[in-house]
């Protein structure tokens, strides 16, 4: 999915928390009793009166969890009841994010995210939506909440999680709410934006043009795909589209005072990764890809996924099963795999028939655009029109309430309302507050519109075959995935799914001109029908790695800002070795997911060996050329290399000043072409002039942080002793207060991998090495056994610090590890340490 991240930095506690008050609620936390009391019972039997019939719920040695019930209802009433078990804090906070009200849970110091997200209107935009949703999907949904309020009855404070016992020093007067449909359908708008589309792209393209490089210059920087070294996910041929290749449009003309606001999307840009994680990072995608029964030991085919999401303690994912007892029309349910807290369903699994994984597909579905404001008016084709005024306030725990006015066109809402464009202090206040320009940025973004995504998960989840399976992705209208399937008769295929807009002028690739209503989309989005689509190919293979899914003769434009295909290539050559040495198995999928190669270093190396240096920085060279070009924790070569990277990108870049050309694919394939031609004016730079000079320069400032990293002895360098994960808790881990991340972080642990590498533990060359987005799980699913499949994801089940699924799967995540996937019910009960039934 590509990847799905959700962090908002509570420094907050900084000021309302004396570090000698914090040590001692932490020393009375600590108690035994206090730490155990939110643990789950998960044994014996309980009473649940939103029951019509007893429901079983098996657990294993990780704590994952099988639900077995008599009928659809009763099995959602008791996956709301144990997903609260183990994440109520997590869902909890989740719904305060999505709905514009962390201040409530941590003062004064969140009404700025709070803005930004009621802005947005996530909240109000799933409100809308339950009505949409077809009638098994809502009664599935009020099941699923009745479980969670069943919980959140017996559980309040302590008893429910420790997390809330920090709380009450931040809002001593907080109360649960019960939990509602709405509740589950906002995480799903949290996961639109986090693999939404092209925002950061748009803006950078923005911020250079604002600042006076000419479009061609910028296309440098952005350049087309390189299909003829790394292969699309389909060929145009194979879903009968026309052979027309999309004609990618110039810059719209904008004046010179618009431009002025487009400087200001940097703050934009800047601000978006702080409110939610690194939702904008380049590192978040997934690999997925499907090999026909034809290459396989067992004649049936294998499905392997893990989606690149940003990393979180607790991980994205819920691991668990949902079974019908016995299937039939009205209990048609026998899924296994991974859920999200908060969200009835299964969202990437299993069941007795199929399985599905999900990348990112990334089409360009949000565009900014510049409006002319006057008052609460706006300007299309030079009539006015009233802007939508919607009055909100924000409740500031410990602090003044505040008012909010959100603005919104036709097309969005109002990002900005100053020169500077993208305050976030700003967003919301009435025109005239800020500096005297008429000129604001407005978003339109396919999920700030009603959908029906939650139809697709359910319809998924019981989808029997090919047919049933489009037809369920026909509903999943954002975010937009790559979807790859597999049956137990032996058939494969990938869909894309999703809105795709169809606009009238300009592709979507710069901030268009508000003011003329020909940028608008058409009221009609591309067809289903004539979305990708591939059954059965003749290879035998689909591979998806966020590359570009269609070639140049495709008929629609989707987008030029694709992954730029170094992983999805690796794995295409890693699958033909296999193939061809064949045949494959679980454990061949499982070796190709840990791959740790890195091609983009495999172009690069040769011109750094030819740099001219000496003394310590010749000694790290030559390490060089005996490196492999893997990403090793133990490999010198790779520390040097990737530290090299880390000098060389400000030494080009710098000068543009806040574009993310970073450790990404992109970064990486631009810096390849600019090393083939050495008088590029990007080698002109204030440090460095030139490409050798650059290149040389690099490699002393690698050298000189190297050293004061790792020692003297570049021999004894390790990538392992840079590249770790810290696992962080999305609320109360970024505190500020040691003590209080002790309480919840996990790690460091060290990995193989990096940016734009099979195994993506992507990091940012910005801010230093450690890992920041992850494959959140991995899965091998094998049709012709279920429960010969494999999975982990990165943590464990747990919400609740301590308990003994909080942490178990991360160390073996960080070693490439996986579980066996207990699947159907005799392996299940075989694997069960913990039986308990909930009865009416």
């Amino acid at each position: 999915m590509g990847v799905l991240r959700k962090r908002v930095l509570l420094r907050v506690l900084l000021g309302l928390v004396a570090t000698i008050a914090s040590l001692a609620l932490i020393a009375s936390l600590l108690g035994v009793w206090a730490v155990r009391q939110s643990f789950p019972t998960t044994s014996g039997e309980l009473t649940l009166s939103e029951l019509s019939g007893p429901v079983t719920v098996l657990r294993d040695e990780q704590g994952v969890a099988h639900v077995y019930s008599d009928n659809a209802e009763d099995l959602f009433v008791a996956q709301g009841f144990t997903h609260a078990q183990d994440r109520f804090w997590e869902m909890d906070f989740r719904r305060h994010v999505t709905a514009g009200r962390t201040a409530e849970l941590f003062g004064e110091g969140q009404v700025e995210t709070d803005i930004y997200l009621r802005t947005m209107g996530w909240r109000r935009v799933a409100e809308q939506e339950y009505d949409l949703l077809e009638e098994d999907t809502q009664r599935y949904l009020d099941a699923y909440a009745a479980g969670v309020n069943a919980w959140i009855d017996d559980n309040q404070g302590l008893s429910a999680s420790l997390e809330y016992g920090l709380l009450e020093i931040t809002a001593d007067d907080y109360t649960v709410e019960p939990w509602t449909p709405t509740d589950s359908l906002a995480w799903l708008k949290a996961m639109a934006w986090d693999l939404g589309g092209n925002l950061q792209a748009e803006t950078e393209r923005a911020q250079l043009l604002a600042k006076g490089l000419d479009q061609d210059m910028i296309e440098e920087l952005f350049p087309a795909y390189p299909t003829e070294l790394h292969a699309p996910i389909t060929d145009t041929d194979e879903h009968n589209g026309a052979e027309v290749e999309a004609d990618l449009g110039r810059a719209p003309e904008l004046p010179e005072d618009a431009l002025a606001a487009l400087d200001g999307l940097s703050e934009i840009h800047a601000a978006i990764p702080d409110l939610l994680g690194p939702s904008t990072s380049p590192d978040l995608g997934s690999n997925s890809w499907v090999v026909s029964g034809e290459h396989t030991e067992t004649g049936s085919p294998l499905l392997t996924n893990d989606p690149h999401l940003g990393a979180s303690m607790p991980s994205t994912w819920y691991q668990m099963g949902l079974h019908c007892t016995e299937l039939t029309e009205a209990c048609p349910f026998d899924v296994s795999g991974f859920s999200f807290s908060g969200l009835p369903g299964v969202i990437i699994g299993q069941n007795e028939s199929i399985a599905w994984g999900f990348t990112n597909l990334n089409p360009d579905v949000m565009d900014l655009y510049l409006e002319q404001v006057e008052g609460d008016e706006y300007v299309v084709d030079g009539e006015k029109r009233p802007l939508e005024i919607i009055e909100e306030t924000i409740a500031v725990s410990g602090g003044t309430d505040r008012d909010l006015t959100i603005r919104s066109t036709h097309r969005g809402p109002i990002l900005s309302n100053t020169a500077a464009g993208s305050n976030l202090r700003e967003i919301g206040q009435n025109p005239g507050e800020g500096e005297d320009t008429p000129y604001q940025v407005s978003l339109r973004w396919t999920a700030l519109q009603p959908g029906t995504a939650a139809d697709a998960i359910f319809d998924m989840n019981q989808a029997r075959d090919w047919d049933g399976f489009r037809d369920a992705a026909s509903k999943f209208d954002v975010p937009s995935q790559n979807l790859v399937y597999a049956d137990n008769e032996g058939n494969i295929g990938y869909q894309a799914p999703g809105l795709v807009p169809v606009r009238g002028e300009g592709d979507g690739r710069w901030p268009a001109p508000g003011w003329v209503s020909d940028y608008d989309w058409e009221e009609e989005f591309l067809p289903f029908e004539e979305l990708p689509s591939v059954y059965n190919p003749e290879s035998g293979v689909i591979v998806t790695a966020n590359q570009s899914v269609v070639d140049e003769d495709y008929e629609h434009f989707l987008t030029t800002d694709w992954d730029y295909g170094y992983r999805s290539q690796r794995i295409n050559d890693l699958l033909d070795e296999a193939i061809a040495d064949g045949p494959v198995g679980v454990a061949d999928m499982e070796r190709i997911l840990m791959d740790s190669h890195h091609g983009a270093a495999v172009a690069i190396t040769p011109y750094l060996l030819d740099a001219d240096v000496d003394g310590t920085t010749a000694e790290a060279q030559a390490l060089l050329e005996d490196w492999d070009h893997f990403n090793e924790p133990d490999s010198a070569g790779a520390a040097f290399y990737n530290a090299t990277w880390r000098q060389l990108l400000p030494l080009l870049f710098d000068e543009l000043g806040g574009l993310d050309m970073n450790s990404n694919s992109r970064g990486m394939y631009v810096v390849t072409q600019l090393l083939e031609d050495p008088d590029n004016a990007w080698w002109d730079g204030d440090e460095a002039s030139g490409r050798e000079e650059v290149l040389a320069a690099a490699m002393d400032a690698a050298v000189e942080e190297l050293t004061e990293l790792l020692g003297e002895t570049p021999a004894d360098w390790r990538w392992g002793d840079l590249h770790t994960l810290t696992a962080t808790h999305e609320s109360f881990g970024t505190s500020g207060i040691g003590p209080v991340e002790w309480l919840f972080n996990r790690g460091p642990v060290e990995s193989s991998g990096g940016s734009s590498i099979v195994n993506a533990t992507g990091w940012n060359a910005a801010k230093g090495y450690g890992i920041t987005a992850v494959p959140s799980m991995r899965m091998v699913v094998d049709l012709a056994d279920r429960d010969s499949s494999t999975w982990i994801h990165l943590t464990g089940n747990s919400g609740h610090a301590f308990h003994p699924n909080y942490d178990d799967q991360l160390e073996p995540w960080a070693q490439g590890e996986t579980l066996p996937w207990a699947v159907t019910e005799e392996a299940v009960r075989e694997a069960s340490t913990d039986e308990l039934t909930l009865v009416p």
